[in-house]
């Protein structure tokens, strides 16, 4: 499984698609076996969900992403979970322990 968090320094971004970069965890039975971080892209419609499909991404954790991102999502099968804050390695480890809680995404647009 391949999870993207969207990455503002060591803290999980507050909007997808205007992010510094997205950290991408590898991870195998319950354990991540590999971390790389790689900026953004581009903020384009379409454009990043695409990319991350590319990857191999089937989960994407942020804080936010708007109708039309979480729309493309859906349409490439991609799973996601809105609302989240904190610093990047303590989101994760919540995922790992099944903690990691959603909540409304803080886009609008």
């Amino acid at each position: 499984m391949k999870v993207a968090i969207a990455t503002d320094g060591d803290l999980v971004s507050l909007h997808f698609g205007r992010c510094e970069g997205y950290t991408f965890f590898e991870i195998e039975d319950g354990k991540i076996v590999s971390r790389v971080f790689e900026e953004n892209p581009g903020h384009q419609p379409g454009l990043i969900p695409k990319w991350l499909k590319e990857k191999g991404v089937n989960l994407v954790i942020a804080g936010g992403a708007g109708p039309r991102a979480q729309e493309f999502f859906k349409s490439l099968g991609i799973d996601f979970i809105l609302g989240v804050q904190g610093k990047v390695e303590d989101v994760i480890q919540k995922y790992l322990k099944g903690e990691l809680e959603g909540g409304e995404s803080t886009c609008e647009r």
